[in-house]
């Protein structure tokens, strides 16, 4: 299917013939989807989850890769900021990084957890359990979700950028401390 697009060249426009893309058709599709459950847009998505790889994929449930896109992200910070909690067996970097965290950045980082935590029990009972409307209701919830936990780390991340020259110092033994 082709479709006409516009172009600038110097101030002129002139038209061109454009094939639709493989994102053009997944927006497309995504379109659909997000009026019918009042979804995010799909570049909100896109720009937290990088949804646009489920272009790269041939599927009947797009809302369902879309869901596990989502998952993947939450179970990486889930692990990150269980590390951080409970650093046993962590590296290094993480050990100074705990060292610059204030008692409210660990409190921050303990509820920011919890959230993670819940979603993370959410992603098993719609992997159980497929209904295009519990996917619909975690992919809205659980991007607002995502906007408050993405502001609380970026955060804590600044105050810890703030301390880290302060509090980052070696013993001169080969390790920090």
């Amino acid at each position: 299917m082709a479709k006409t697009a516009k172009t600038s060249n110097k101030g002129k426009k002139s038209k061109c013939s454009v094939s639709e893309t493989s994102l053009d058709r997944l927006k497309k599709e995504y379109a659909k989807l997000q009026k019918k459950y009042s979804l995010p847009s799909f570049n909100e998505l896109n720009e937290d989850f990088h949804i646009e790889r489920v272009m790269d994929m041939e599927t009947d449930f797009l809302i369902r890769e879309i869901r596990r896109f989502m998952a993947d992200k939450f179970s990486g910070y889930l692990r990150f900021a269980e590390t951080l909690l409970n650093p046993a067996n962590a590296p290094m970097f993480v050990f100074s990084f705990i060292r610059v965290l204030g008692s409210e950045e660990k409190k921050k980082l303990a509820e920011i957890y919890k959230k993670l935590a819940k979603i993370e029990v959410e992603i098993i009972e719609a992997d159980l359990n497929f209904s295009e409307e519990k996917e619909a209701e975690f992919i809205r919830n659980s991007y607002e979700i995502w906007q408050e936990i993405k502001k609380d780390l970026s955060e804590i991340l600044e105050k810890v950028k703030n301390n880290w020259d302060a509090k980052f110092e070696t013993n001169g033994r080969g390790y920090f401390g």
